[in-house]
């Protein structure tokens, strides 16, 4: 008969009632020796004892909270040190024992992974900033938390266990949120859902990953959460009835062939549920048609067997193409080995997963199953080797300046999915998914990213920002001498990097090269996108709304690449900004555009039309005019419109409102003349999603062409991302939005 499907993470051990020390001595004596627990008793002694008469939210006893902690970690089976510094992780911060005490009564190895987990402090992590532009340094709360966070990753390079316990408090936290107000539940759940559930899954320690996700899903979107544990539990019995069968009829094959297995029933947990439903919601699907809920996980003595049973179970069902993953010859990162195959089995899809009993073993408990050995004995040496990715990982960030810049670094690298990719030599480098060739060069080795010229995949030349899948063969094509990198890698819309490892070697290697250098090529580059936008601003205003001290430091970091010149126009818009009107031609007559997206006097949907003499766009400085027949026609606040100066009384504030509506753009393409020039240029505008209205080409005797088009954003920001994808194309020599004057001349 076979086990009843369970739900990850419902129903698990120890949740109804509060731990004991009886229970927490019995978990840990299972693998600890006397002496082992003897520590323990003394170590909840002290605890208890410092703890006296403090009462969490709820109002039961602060001792259940480092007391669970403490169960976690003896859960995960780590050492006797690990189980007693969870049990007083809290004394020295909370209750002001002295870390000497500890030291003199527990030893230095428990005293100094209380110290670690103490200074970690209280992570409170927030929404990405999106303000483009700003210099984070100045931002001192930021800054803060996000040194905070790279400390984490520093303990957790020097004494894994220290992250151990601090996600075994995250986890007992997220079980008992219930006492606390609604923002503070959602506040520390998203905290939770953004770095812990990740980390814990890097870590490779799936019991907790999956734990994190589901109690933050559920504080998160409890609608959500509620509709999918019932639609869930609708369909237990159902999938208990269809597997029994199907284990029935596996286990019968296995023993013929002689292998002795586990089989088991394991359903996805709630939150991986949740994405799967969403994801099918956005093809037209309904959860009726999910077949991947459950799965089957069979655990078998010896590697070998894993694929003899493999090769049982297709010989029984029909397996799937392109459905079945080799993750024992090529483990993740975290140590994850695991055979996923995908069958038909009686008339539908089945994920069936083939591991050993020490595979599975990794898999719930990922590093920490590395960290486990008996007293007095050596630690695993494997260990060494599972935790060498975030040395390295260290390691590849010592040239970033600033912590919140470190800590976005980690999250793009650290929690992302992977690719597995070959050099020509056959060895394999992990990289995050959407990595480049450039990516993969900086990997290899940094001299190699520096003299990159040209990379062949599987074989054939490709361009530098290909995006590289699982299995690709990678060679990277050097010139002899370091060239260096080009800032246009660091360009975000041409998607030539996309790793912060990368990014971090290109800035170093511009940060290195001469500061007068740096200095010319910034104000190169601020000057272009100015002209670029059509936006009129002094270097020291842009110094100023960009908080740097000095207009030569933001020329550097221009120059150096460690500001994006793309940041500028959308800190630009800003309206607190004063630009001034200039004189300049009449507007050229043009069929009327009219916008209900804009605001006169602070009221919507008033008669208003967007003028052509400037073409306005979300996110431009605007002012109102008000004519005699047409209503309110909205231009930029440096319209050329000279009607504008001579008449001020009829000058009327208006703002954006909000809308998805899209605004006509005329802008202006210098190239040179070529064959295909203007069907790349159609082909990128449509591949953005935007609307051409007109084009026209003229050419020139000096076989170049300028190409007149008008294209309808949705603001500025998009407008300029366009702009740099156009200017990327073969042949471009400037791009910008329309003007009087001659691009090129003005680009010069």
């Amino acid at each position: 008969m076979m086990q009843p499907v369970q739900l990850a993470l419902l129903d698990r051990p120890g949740r109804g009632s509060a731990p004991t020390l009886k229970g927490l001595l019995q978990r840990a004596g299972e693998y600890l020796p006397p002496q082992g627990l003897d520590l323990i008793r003394d170590a909840y002694d002290c605890a208890a004892e410092a703890h006296q008469g403090q009462v969490r939210k709820s109002g039961e006893p602060y001792l259940v909270h480092p007391l669970s902690a403490a169960v976690i970690i003896a859960e995960l089976r780590l050492d006797t040190s690990a189980v007693a510094a969870a049990l007083l992780h809290d004394v020295v911060e909370d209750c002001g024992v002295p870390l000497a005490h500890l030291t003199e009564r527990f030893g230095p190895e428990v005293a100094r992974l209380v110290e670690s987990v103490t200074k970690l402090g209280q992570i409170e992590w927030s929404e990405r900033r999106a303000a483009a532009g700003v210099d984070r340094a100045h931002d001192g709360a930021a800054n803060a938390q996000a040194e905070n966070l790279r400390k984490m990753f520093v303990a957790m390079a020097q004494d894994v266990r220290v992250i151990l316990i601090k996600l075994a408090d995250r986890l007992h936290n997220m079980r008992t949120l219930a006492p606390l107000r609604a923002e503070r539940r959602r506040a520390i759940a998203r905290e939770t859902m953004e770095i812990y559930a990740p980390l814990a899954n890097r870590l490779g320690i799936w019991r907790i990953k999956s734990e994190l996700e589901d109690l933050s899903f559920r504080h998160l979107e409890p609608e959500a959460y509620r509709r999918v544990s019932r639609l869930v539990a609708s369909r237990r019995a159902a999938l208990a009835q269809y597997l029994e069968p199907i284990i029935g009829m596996l286990q019968r094959e296995l023993e013929q062939t002689g292998i002795k297995a586990d089989i088991t029933g394991r359903a996805k947990h709630l939150f991986s549920v949740y994405q799967k439903m969403e994801k099918y919601a956005a093809q037209g699907k309904d959860f009726s048609q999910i077949h991947d809920v459950v799965a089957l996980r069979v655990l078998v003595d010896e590697l070998a067997d894993c694929y003899t049973a493999l090769g049982t179970i297709h010989g029984l069902w029909h397996p799937i193409p392109g459905d079945f993953d080799d993750y024992i010859a090529n483990p993740r990162e975290s140590g994850y080995q695991s055979l996923h195959t995908t069958v038909m089995c009686m008339a539908q899809p089945l994920e069936i997963q083939i591991r050993s009993h020490e595979m599975h073993r990794v898999a719930e408990y990922g590093i920490a199953a590395h960290w486990r050995y008996k007293e007095g004995a050596k630690r695993d040496m494997r260990f060494e080797e599972k935790i060498a990715w975030l040395r390295q990982l260290l390691e590849w960030h010592q040239d970033v300046r600033g912590a919140e810049e470190f800590v976005e670094s980690v999250k793009a690298d650290l929690f992302s999915d992977q690719v597995f990719v070959f050099t020509p030599k056959g060895e394999i480098k992990e990289l995050p998914a959407g990595a480049t060739p450039i990516d993969f060069a900086y990997r290899v080795h940094t001299d190699i990213g520096h003299r990159c010229i040209g990379a062949k995949v599987n074989g054939r030349l490709v361009p530098l920002n290909t995006t590289l899948h699982n299995g690709d063969v990678v060679e990277i094509m050097a010139a002899k001498t370091a060239r260096g990198p080009t800032l246009d890698w660091l360009n975000p819309h041409t998607g030539y990097v996309q790793t912060s490892q990368a990014r971090e070697k290109i800035r170093a290697w511009f940060r290195r090269q001469e500061r007068a250098e740096n200095v010319g090529r910034g104000r190169e580059l601020l000057q272009k996108e100015l002209r670029r936008l059509a936006l009129k601003a002094s270097e020291e205003e842009v110094a100023e709304l960009l908080r740097y001290e000095r207009v030569e430091d933001l020329l550097v970091a221009l120059g150096s690449g460690d500001l994006d010149p793309h940041q500028i126009g959308a800190k630009l818009l800003t309206p607190e900004r004063p630009a001034e009107v200039v004189e300049a031609h009449e507007a050229r007559p043009s069929s009327p555009v009219y916008s209900s997206s804009v605001e006169v006097l602070g009221v919507g949907d008033l008669h208003s039309r967007v003028a052509r003499c400037c073409s306005p766009v979300p996110g431009d400085d605007i002012i109102g005019f008000i004519t005699r027949t047409r209503g309110v026609t909205v231009h930029r606040r440096d319209c050329p419109n000279n009607r504008i100066l001579r008449e001020p009384e009829r000058v009327v504030h208006v703002d954006w409102g909000r809308s998805d509506q899209k605004f006509p753009v005329p802008v202006l393409i210098e190239a040179w003349d070529r064959v295909g020039l203007l069907r790349d240029v159609t082909t990128l505008v449509s591949g953005e999603g935007l609307n051409m209205s007109s084009v026209t080409v003229t050419t020139h005797d000096d076989q170049t062409a300028a190409v007149h088009i008008t294209i309808e954003t949705t603001g500025l920001s998009h407008l300029s991302r366009v702009l740099a994808k156009l200017e990327g194309i073969r042949g471009v020599i400037a791009v910008a939005r329309a003007s009087e004057a001659p691009l090129r001349r003005a680009a010069s």
